[in-house]
């Protein structure tokens, strides 16, 4: 399937991109991935692998958007990571909405 990433025309498969992802180490995942087999890449990291572009030159949307069209799943942000509150103002609006005094200590 022909892909656009950072303006360049590029022939992606399904199967090519398992080829040029096997045997590759995950990087850590802060943001968009994808899933390639059974591993979760950072999608900057897999279009990097697939096209031998630097991560700088092309977006993660482009990446996501190539490999979604190719029957990849994408993520938009780690699996499994917490979403951070603000801190204890927001933990005592919580336990206020709930019916309770607040934390203690």
């Amino acid at each position: 399937m022909r892909c656009v990433i950072a303006r360049y025309p590029f022939d992606l498969t399904r199967t090519g991109v398992l080829a040029s992802m096997k045997g590759v180490r995950p990087g850590l995942v802060t943001g968009a991935s994808v899933t390639v087999g059974r591993r979760r890449y950072p999608v900057k990291q897999v279009g990097q692998v697939v096209t031998g572009q630097d991560p700088r030159d092309f977006t993660a949307g482009e990446v996501v958007r190539a490999m979604t069209r190719l029957g990849f799943t994408c993520h938009d942000r780690p699996g499994g990571a917490p979403v951070a509150m603000a801190g204890s103002a927001a933990l005592r609006t919580a336990s206020a909405l709930l019916g309770g005094d607040g934390p203690v200590g």
